[in-house]
Parts: C-alpha cells; structure tokens; sequence
C-alpha cells in the first residue's frame, strides 16, 4: 500500500477533530524546547531515571513520589551517584519512600556511567542528545537501548520527549497505522521497521516542515477509534 501524502493524513485527523483550527490546537499542545543543550547532566539522568520506574507502572504514583527519589539518590549529581558503593544502592533501593524496585534501581549508577563515559570531548551530554540528527531518530534509540540500561522500547523515546528532544513516539495508534497501511509487518522495534518509519517520518517532515513530535502526534489522531467530538469553530 503506497504511503499517504503529509496532506492526506492531515485532512483525515481534521476531519475527525471538527476542522482544521482545532486540529491545529491539539497539534500546538506538543512542545519542543529549544534549551535542551542547556540542562545538566543531572536533569536528563533524572529524567530518564523517571521513565524507567514509570515503565510499566502507574505514572502518577511515580509522579507523586518523584521528589523522594530526587532527595534519596543527590537531585541526581552524576560525581556523587558514581561514588555509590553496591550496598548503599542495595539500601537505598529499600526505602519505602520510593518504589522499592532494586532492577530499577541499579540503572540510576549504570546510566550515570553511560552518560559520563559516551559524553563527546567538549561537549556536556544534553549538547550531544540535542546535537543527534532528528532525521535519524532511530539511531538514539539505538545509542540509548544499547549503551544504556532499560532505555529501550518506548522507555528511550519517551525520556527523550519528556526532555525536549524532537521525537517520534511509537504509540498504539501510530503502529497500527504502519501496520493498516502495510508499511512494516514484521516486530515493531525491528531494524527494518524502525528504518521504513524513520524514512516514512522523514517524508512527512519534507512536505510539511512540522517537528517529528507533531508529526507523530498527527499520526495518532488520524489513525484508530479516537473521533473526540469537538464544536467545530
């Protein structure tokens, strides 16, 4: 089945939102920050730290208790969470101030690692996840996934938008679009799948300038049972 156009698939979703203008709306509530290159090293191992107990958990209890972990594990400072001995992460992990997952976390110390050892020279590691080629998404995902730890699946890409990088989100709908229109067939997190969406994303980006993140976002709204009935204006 041959791709659809940007404005094909735009049509769609407007069609199912009311009209144009409030499509716009929903489109205009994913953000991009431009200051990613200027968070610490801390900020984004909290963060990505955050997606990982959130992963297969409820998100807002994690939410609620996100300041315990915050406290517990030094807001997160790269220097201090390397000092950690073993027994130490062992005591933290018991806490019941936070959630009590001790696989999870043992990748606050080895994420902390893999920040500190792929950090290019003269650059921080925020400055090399903003500098990473939004045309080639995929292969931060891959970085993450393969140097860091449960940073792979939707936990990767979902760090990476909450932090403010330009991203596609592989969400329910936007596989079973690449699936309806027989786009990839195989595993959804395959080389050859993950390579016809980047491409895919890639196209759409061509005809319509729009970031990936809004991209994705209109994907989903176009796809699936999701008519939100809205008074069109």
């Amino acid at each position: 089945m041959a791709v659809e156009s940007f404005q094909q698939i735009f049509e769609r979703a407007a069609q199912r939102k009311g009209g144009a203008q409030n499509l716009t709306q929903l489109l205009a509530e994913v953000t991009v920050h431009d200051n990613l290159a200027e968070l610490t090293d801390d900020r984004l191992l909290s963060a990505f730290t955050k997606k990982i107990f959130q992963s297969g958990f409820v998100w807002r209890v994690v939410e609620n208790k996100w300041p315990n972990f915050e406290q517990l594990f030094f807001n997160f400072d790269l220097n201090k969470i390397l000092m950690m001995p073993e027994e130490m992460l062992e005591q933290k992990a018991s806490d019941a101030r936070i959630i009590r997952n001790f696989n999870k976390v043992k990748t606050i110390k080895a994420n902390a690692q893999m920040m500190f050892e792929h950090t290019p020279s003269g650059q921080t590691f925020a400055q090399f996840i903003a500098n990473w080629p939004t045309d080639n998404i995929i292969g931060l995902w891959a970085f993450l996934k393969q140097h860091g730890q449960r940073l792979g699946g939707n936990t990767g890409p979902y760090a990476l938008r909450a932090l403010g990088k330009d991203t596609v989100l592989l969400s329910r709908d936007v596989e079973a679009y690449f699936r309806a229109h027989e786009l990839i067939t195989g595993g959804l997190q395959s080389k050859a799948s993950l390579q016809t969406i980047q491409t895919t994303f890639n196209s759409w980006h061509q005809q319509s300038n729009l970031p990936y993140a809004k991209l994705s976002r209109l994907i989903a709204l176009a796809t699936g049972d999701n008519h939100l009935q809205v008074a069109a204006q």
